[in-house]
C-alpha cells in the first residue's frame, strides 16, 4: 500500500493550509490563539508542535494528567502554583492543538491527555535525557535562540 500524499512531502515543502472557504473552518482560523503563515511547512510546524514541550508549565500540566488521568482547571492550577487564568491559558492552548481533551460534567470542565502517544512521546523523551542530561543542562544555545 502507497503512503499517503502528504506522507511524501519534504520537511520544507509547504503543508496545506485548511480550505478556508468554509465559513466554518474560516470562523475556527480566526480563532486561533496564534497565526500560522498561509502554507508552512512541515518542519514548521513540528518547531511549533515540539514549542509545546518547550514551556515547562505546559510540561507540568502534561505530566500531571499523565500521573493522574484526569484533573479540574483548579487541581492543575494547584499542583503547578500557576493563577487558574494562567492555568487555563496553557490549557486551551494544549485543546487547541491537540494534547487534551476535555470532559464536561455540570460546571466542572476535566482535562485528560488526548491520546496515548503523547504519554509514549514524553517517555522517549525522558528516556534520550537520562543518557545525556548533563549537555542539556549545560547547553546555553537552546535558551539563547
Amino acid at each position: 500500500m502507497a503512503p499517503p500524499p502528504d506522507a511524501l512531502q519534504t520537511p520544507d515543502a509547504p503543508v496545506d493550509a485548511p480550505d478556508t472557504r468554509d465559513g466554518a473552518a474560516a470562523a475556527d482560523l480566526r480563532a486561533a490563539p496564534f497565526r500560522i503563515a498561509a502554507h508552512p511547512t512541515e518542519r514548521e510546524l513540528l518547531a511549533k508542535y515540539f514549542r509545546t514541550f518547550g514551556d515547562p508549565t505546559r510540561l507540568h500540566i502534561l505530566e500531571l494528567l499523565e500521573r493522574h488521568g484526569e484533573l479540574s482547571v483548579g487541581e492543575i492550577a494547584a499542583e503547578t502554583a500557576t493563577s487558574q487564568p494562567r492555568t487555563s491559558a496553557h490549557l486551551a492552548c494544549l485543546r487547541w492543538c491537540g494534547f487534551v481533551s476535555t470532559r464536561r460534567e455540570h460546571r466542572t470542565v476535566h482535562y485528560a491527555i488526548s491520546d496515548d502517544r503523547i504519554g509514549a512521546l514524553l517517555g522517549l523523551a525522558r528516556e534520550l535525557l537520562a543518557t545525556n542530561a548533563e549537555h542539556v543542562a549545560a547547553c546555553r544555545r537552546i535558551d539563547g535562540c
